[in-house]
Order: structure tokens, then sequence, then C-alpha cells
């Protein structure tokens, strides 16, 4: 055990990491600090064992840091960081995701959560993770340089007096089935087209669509049964997710992707039927009751277009708090993303310096012929005469298609820039883009 220590925090108090045998502990003090009436306990409960478990593909016991008071043996506090893979606009970067924070009553305020975010940033530096996010209650990452800079969930619903009906006689023409392995390929060439409509997507491989179609428990709270959609000779058009823990009284469904050549407008009729039956059956299952059903799609998603008036009601996004500890050598990752935005934009060709005032800190970009040559981070002592300035972290919005220069000059009265064409060249670089991320849990 002491080899599993991570630092003793004197009178009793220690941070280890997880081990297996902290399984039952774990679940209790998951099930007590997040949980939100019996299901959804139960959902926390199966996401705790799985990745407790260390069946999962990016995770150990170890990723857990428990704050043990060795007097009693009790967990005091605690939290994981869950390694994966995101993109932006297509290129791939590494994550860490902070997740399950919480500590006693008793125990708040010593700084504990402090000093654990310490551990997982040291260890997300490590597995050369460009970036931290975590989703959480409001304000409270922000002590730890978080900023709520990249859109998370949102939604439509409607009632039942809402869902299409089929016509007299008329036969459902499409089916849902439950996916398996088989279906892998189709099911990550089908998202993966659909991760083209956004600007940060998660990367799910082969294995693990396996580990989510085969490998978590059932009621795990961030794990969703996928169905596919089939066509009246069987053949796959698309597919959904819907999470296995019924949210109240609605039915939602968080993934919904069709092939390139089937029409929205054919599907989603069938889909809302189809979700509205699977909330009938968890409701009866789970002791709740039915009266909506939602796309829970993100900001944007062509089955809202196509099901306006049925899905009256609008739930904006939360948000993801963010962090970018080295934006140096995040900008310099997606360099490609930003030399083709200027490729097809009236700054085609561009050649100049972005510099960018943070107060404490910039950022400056070289730019020659439309590419990137160089990216820096700059001193206090070397930001005169910059095209822009931001207030701490607010630049964040702008990098992940948040908010807009307008939006955020508008928010902000110490955000702005030298020139009207240096606001026209940022929103050229990082133009305002929807993200609906499927994150790694």
């Amino acid at each position: 055990m002491t080899d599993n220590i991570i630092h003793d925090l004197g009178n009793g108090i220690i941070i280890r990491h997880g081990t297996p045998e902290d399984a039952d502990a774990l679940v209790t003090f998951n099930r007590g600090s997040h949980g939100e009436g019996e299901w959804d306990e139960k959902g926390l409960e199966d996401w705790t064992l799985d990745l407790i478990s260390g069946d999962g593909l990016t995770f150990e016991p170890g990723d857990f840091t428990i704050v043990e008071d060795t007097s009693t043996g009790e967990i005091i506090s605690t939290c994981c960081l869950i390694s994966q893979t995101w993109a932006y606009e297509g290129i791939p970067f590494k994550v860490g995701r902070p997740e399950l924070v919480g500590t006693k009553k008793a125990y708040r305020r010593r700084g504990l959560i402090r000093q654990q975010f310490e551990i997982l940033h040291q260890w997300s530096e490590e597995r050369c993770e460009l970036v931290q996010v975590i989703t959480g209650i409001p304000y409270y990452y922000r002590q730890f340089g978080y900023e709520m800079a990249l859109d998370m969930q949102g939604g439509r619903l409607g009632y039942e007096s809402n869902l299409p009906k089929l016509e007299e006689g008329q036969e459902e023409p499409y089916s849902f089935r439950l996916a398996v392995e088989e279906d892998i390929p189709f099911l990550m060439a089908t998202y993966a087209h659909g991760c083209k409509r956004q600007m940060v997507s998660a990367v799910w491989d082969e294995a693990q669509w396996r580990y989510e179609l085969t490998g978590k428990r059932k009621y795990n709270i961030n794990r969703r049964e996928i169905y596919i959609i089939q066509d009246q000779e069987n053949n796959p058009v698309g597919f959904i997710g819907i999470p296995p823990v019924k949210w109240q009284s609605g039915s939602f469904l968080t993934l919904y992707e069709l092939t390139p050549s089937v029409p929205w407008t054919v599907v989603t009729p069938g889909v809302a039927r189809f979700l509205w039956k699977k909330g009938l059956e968890l409701g009866q299952e789970q002791d709740q009751p039915q009266t909506t059903f939602g796309f829970w799609l993100g900001e944007s998603h062509p089955a809202y277009d196509v099901m306006a008036s049925r899905l009256p009601v609008k739930r904006d996004p939360y948000a993801f708090y963010v962090r970018v500890p080295r934006l140096a050598e995040f900008i310099n990752v997606i360099a490609p993303a930003l030399e083709a935005r200027l490729s097809v934009s009236a700054f085609v060709g561009y050649t100049g310096e972005v510099k960018l005032n943070f107060y404490r800190d910039g950022l400056g970009m070289d730019f020659k012929d439309g590419h990137l040559t160089a990216v820096k981070p700059l001193g206090n002592d070397e930001l005169d005469g910059c095209s822009a300035s931001f207030p701490p972290l607010v630049f964040l919005h702008l990098l992940f298609g948040h908010r807009n220069m307008d939006e955020l000059i508008y928010m902000y009265a110490d955000c702005g820039t030298k020139e009207d064409e240096n606001k026209h060249l940022l929103d050229t670089l990082f133009p305002k883009k929807s993200s609906a991320i499927w994150e790694i849990s």
C-alpha cells in the first residue's frame, strides 16, 4: 500500500491511486455524491464499476485518485482521469478528462480537489494530452484554469401530440435492431461522416465501438444502446443511440446519423416513433412517466430542420470546461485547419503576424503565403502592438468555435481588435461552429 501513496497530507490523510479493491467503497461514494434518484445512482454504480475494473481501453484503476482518512479507512474525496483522443476539424489531439469529482461534506474547503487536480494535470502532461476537458457544475472548475468554452449537449424536444403519425394502413418504412460487432465498420464510417459537421469531435476507433457494444455494464450512465436503422430490404441506412437509464419523464436519443445518400426527411419521423416506444418500455421498467421525447444532438443537427414543428422546445447547450496549458503547441497541431480556412477566404495567401494580448502574456502567430510558419508564447514585455486583446482564457471561446469576435467584444469591454480587419481575420481563422461531442467514458 505504501507504494500506492501519491502524497501524505498529514494527520492521517493520504492521496493514493485507486485499486480494484476500492470498487464497493467508490460505488457508495459516487452514488452518494452524484446520484439523483434510484436509477441515476444505478447508472453511476455501473459506470464506476466499469472504470475501476480496468476493462476499459484508456483507463486503469490507478487513474482514480483516492483521498483516504487512514484513521477510519474511508474515502473522503476522489477524482479520476479518463484519457482519450478528440479531433479538431478532423485533426486528432490527445485529451485528458477529469471526472467523478467529489468530497465528503465534512472535509470540504481543505483544498483536496485542488491537490488532486494538480496530480491529474501532471498525469495528463506525462501522457502528452494537450487539452483537459470536464463536465461539471457552474463556475467551480474555473478555479483550476478551465473556461466554459466548448458546446456541450443541448437539443430539441416535443410531446406525444407532436409525434408524426403513419397514414392508415401504412407500414413503418424503416426498422430498428440492436447493433452487433459485425456492424462496427458501418458504425465507424457513418459516425465519421457525421463528425464532419462538427468543429470538435471524439475519435471512436474499432476497439472503442466494440467495448461500447459488448463491454460495458447495462446501466452505465454513459453507455448508449446503439440501434441500426434498416430499410425494407434490411440494408443499414443509419444508427441511433439511446441512454439505458431514462431521463425522468422524457425519452431522448443522443446519437443519430445516416449514410450520405439517405434523406433525413424520410427516416426521421420513424426515428421519433421508435424513440417514443423505447421511452414507454424504459418508463415501465424504471417506474418513470413518459410525457416528452427529445433529440439531444447539440446546437445544430439535420434532424432539427426536418422536424422543426414537431420539436418545438429548444434547450440551449451547456458547455464543457476546457483547459489548454500549452496553447502554442495546440495551435501548431491544428495549423492545417487554420490554413484551410484562409485558403477559401478573403485572406487567401495571407502574410503577416497575428499577435494576441492576454494581458498577463500572449501568443504570436506568423503567416507567410497563407501558411502558419511559427507560433510562440509572448511574455508580458512583448505585448505592444498586438492585433487583438482578450482577458485570460477568453480566447478559448474563439478557438473552439463557441463565440465569434462580435460576441466576445459585446461580452467583454476589455476584449477587442486594433483594426476591423483584424477582427475579420480572427473570425476567418477561428470561425464560430458548433460541436456535439460523444466523449469517451
